[in-house]
């Protein structure tokens, strides 16, 4: 007997100038894929989706930074695919993608999303459905997106591997950022891995653990 495929697929794809890991996420049942957080490099997201094999049937976005969303709108014209996230609370920073491109030398273009997305929304690619998860304080409309089969979340710059987002933009808060990680991405299970917007993946086990910023013993002493 051959073993059962797994109902998604990742494949981790850092793009533009500060390597942010765009993350493309299919259904191994329909073939049908989405990406996240299609910050720039085009053609190496196409190229990516051709090697799997992958139909892209939309864009997902986790926040409106440049690094993470500069290329979506482009990308989802020349595709002709909808975009769907962030939360509206990011329509400031996408409203400014022209203008943060230039300064970071990144193509960026302001979009506006075929569907702002809220706290306890589902997204569907193929026949996945995932999970939508407001975590505000890095920028107010951030969103991170988890497929609780699979035990995989996509968490953008809310959390990394032994570090966790900067709230030193405009409209971030530090305090909001904790209480995101601690009250909405803990509950989902130590087991669950996450895709961060840069860097290598991590689970929450271990950030709780060892993280500096938000493992368990550091915030016993808070």
């Amino acid at each position: 007997m051959t073993e059962a495929l797994p109902p998604l697929r990742a494949a981790i794809v850092p793009v533009t100038p500060l390597q942010q890991n765009c993350t493309l996420i299919w259904c191994t049942a329909t073939m049908r894929g989405a990406f996240i957080d299609a910050g720039g490099d085009l053609p190496r997201l196409q190229a990516a989706a051709e090697k799997a094999g992958v139909t892209i049937e939309k864009l997902l976005v986790t926040h409106g930074h440049i690094d993470h969303c500069g290329g979506t709108g482009i990308l989802a014209e020349q595709l002709g695919v909808p975009i769907e996230g962030p939360h509206e609370a990011d329509r400031f920073w996408i409203a400014r993608l022209d203008e943060d491109g230039r300064n970071y030398g990144i193509e960026g273009r302001v979009f506006e999303p075929n569907r702002w997305l809220g706290d306890g929304d589902t997204v569907t690619v193929g026949n996945l459905v995932l999970d939508v998860i407001h975590c505000p304080g890095h920028t107010p409309g951030h969103v991170v997106f988890h497929h609780a089969p699979s035990q995989l979340a996509i968490v953008g710059d809310v959390l990394f591997q032994g570090s966790i987002g900067r709230t030193d933009f405009p409209m971030g808060n530090h305090a909001d950022l904790i209480d995101a990680i601690t009250r909405k991405l803990w509950p989902l299970g130590g087991e669950t891995a996450f895709v961060c917007g840069h860097g290598p993946m991590s689970t929450f086990a271990h950030e709780r653990r060892s993280n500096p910023f938000v493992a368990d013993s550091v915030l016993a002493r808070g």
